[in-house]
């Protein structure tokens, strides 16, 4: 166990756990963007930044994946905290503007209008999607490319395998900015992300006919199952 103090409340949580989770058990509410709490954490956004103490003097850390240390000082409401989540807020309101999760938080923040502007693109980096895919979904089909002098690409992006991908959609449904949506249409399943289109098709329950899941998922279902696939053949709601 560590002893720590957060906005003046001492805090006591099992050592390796990380200052968002021993602010939460404080009751201290600190705003996140790119955290859930079942993926491992990114400190991809910089929205839960908190001042701390260091031998250098304070500075500012994402408290989503900053490990509680014995002694430590936590501030999250401090001016270089307030000031650090709003600076990281505004940069990507003015990146995502017609984000609804976004603005919602910059008006927490008291902030309307950026004072900046960048170029637009919904996707944000916070590879909640990559995380999902590989740690929840298991099969990997999104990766993160960071930005490089010695990479082809010009900036760092999130790309898309479509021979890997199951059309399972659980990278629309973490999506914080709609950067990546999902709509099924009949027969098929379309999955538009930043970097592909991609369509998949549904099959169509034996019994009833109605389409009510991309066949790719269901044979990774059954394979992970280590079932026959015609175990699958029937929608819920005709199933005994």
């Amino acid at each position: 166990m560590v002893k720590l103090t957060i906005d003046n409340k001492i805090v006591e949580i099992e050592e390796g756990a990380t200052i968002l989770e021993a602010a939460a058990k404080a009751g201290v509410n600190i705003p996140t963007l790119c955290y859930n709490e079942e993926l491992s954490p990114a400190g991809a956004c910089r929205v839960c930044a908190v001042e701390i103490n260091s031998d250098k003097g304070p500075i500012t850390v994402a408290s989503c994946n900053c490990p509680a240390a014995e002694g430590m000082v936590v501030a999250t409401k401090s001016e270089m905290a307030v000031k650090a989540r709003k600076l990281a807020v505004e940069m990507l309101l003015a990146q995502s503007p017609n984000s609804a999760r976004i603005a919602k938080l910059a008006q927490t923040l008291g902030l309307d209008t950026p004072r900046f502007s960048l170029k637009s693109r919904e996707c944000i980096l916070c590879q909640l999607c990559v995380r999902t895919c590989h740690e929840v979904v298991g099969k990997d089909a999104i990766t993160f490319i960071a930005q490089g002098l010695e990479r082809d690409n010009k900036e760092s992006c999130v790309v898309w395998d479509v021979d890997k991908c199951i059309a399972c959609g659980s990278c629309a449904y973490i999506c914080p900015t709609q950067a990546v949506t999902l709509s099924d249409n009949q027969a098929t399943r379309v999955i538009q992300t930043p970097s592909v289109k991609m369509e998949f098709k549904m099959k169509a329950c034996t019994k009833c006919g109605s389409y009510y899941a991309p066949e790719k998922q269901l044979e990774y279902m059954a394979k992970a199952a280590n079932l026959p696939i015609e175990k699958f053949d029937l929608c819920l709601d005709c199933r005994d």
